[in-house]
């Protein structure tokens, strides 16, 4: 059973997860505007937000986040508008619902309720570019920022290749419509490729789960219209207008992934968007969370205690 608190914050009965993979931490469904997301929250300390991508849920942090909390941190992590178990607004024609600045403004709110006006934050994938839109649009909230296998929007779409285009052809895919709701719908566990012994069984399940709900799917699909359109527009002023990361800035990415294969180094194009900026490759696959949970946990505590 879930109630509501007067601060707008629904919790479980009994407020702890009773799930193995987030063990003390306390769960809530967030009214947050036109979105309620689902989160999970732990710890004591310095704020870190931990934003999860594309067909994940929260649940991908399950190696990293108790090992943050142990670390000192006070530990937030959501499901993104749309995704899991968070809920969203009705997808709209310019795809504005499920746009990185909605997103953003959702968790801006999230972190205010949950008491942190300034934190951490750090995106993976899909989560990545919600990261990176908080801190472009309020640069005021953010002490730190890590982004895990990205670049921005316009880079990837300023250098398709046919090797890009070959390799990221579901971004385009996923931008028609109509057509990739049916595809996918028509067998989401074959579409979807999960391993539980490399992702762990329960997130396996809520991640299943997760993917096999239509509404969650829809809303997927909108968060990759939108980033083709309004996200890549929002991008393109940010630069036209000089805008930057203003917060110390990490990015890793996975050597085992094609990120560095496809577009070389990836700092000196983050250093166009960020005044200070570090980072190097992770011997993992591209889901680094769930890969290679200690090397990334220990690069995120060493860039966090700067």
């Amino acid at each position: 059973m879930w109630r509501l608190r007067d601060s707008g914050v629904a919790e479980r009965d009994g407020q702890a997860d009773a799930g193995a993979m987030f063990e003390g931490f306390e769960v809530a469904d967030i009214d947050v505007g036109d979105a309620v997301i689902h989160v999970r929250h732990a710890g004591d300390g310095p704020p870190v937000l931990l934003l999860h991508g594309h067909p994940r849920t929260g649940s991908t942090w399950h190696r990293v986040a108790p090992a943050l909390v142990e670390q000192g941190y006070s530990v937030v992590v959501p499901d993104l508008r749309g995704y899991g178990a968070s809920l969203g607004p009705e997808p709209t024609p310019d795809h504005t619902a499920y746009s990185k600045r909605a997103m953003a403004g959702d968790l801006r709110t999230l972190m205010h309720r949950l008491g942190h006006e300034r934190f951490a934050v750090v995106g993976h994938d899909r989560g990545s570019y919600v990261a990176l839109r908080l801190a472009l649009d309020h640069p005021e909230s953010l002490e730190r920022v890590a982004l895990l296998d990205c670049l921005p929007i316009v880079e990837h779409l300023e250098r398709i290749t046919p090797e890009f285009a070959t390799a990221w052809w579901h971004w385009f895919f996923f931008a028609q419509p109509a057509t990739p709701e049916r595809v996918i719908l028509a067998d989401p566990d074959s579409w979807y490729h999960g391993d539980p012994d490399r992702m762990g069984q329960e997130n396996y399940d809520e991640w299943r789960a997760a993917v096999n709900r239509p509404q969650v799917v829809r809303a997927m699909l909108e968060d990759y219209r939108a980033g083709l359109t309004v996200d890549r527009a929002a991008e393109e002023a940010d630069r036209a207008a000089g805008r930057k990361v203003e917060a110390p800035l990490l990015v890793l990415w996975s050597l085992d992934d094609d990120l560095e294969d496809l577009f070389g180094d990836p700092l000196p194009i983050w250093r166009d968007w960020a005044t200070d900026v570090r980072g190097r490759g992770i011997r993992s696959g591209h889901h680094m969370a769930e890969d290679a949970p200690a090397e990334l946990t220990d690069a995120l505590v060493a860039f966090l205690r700067e």
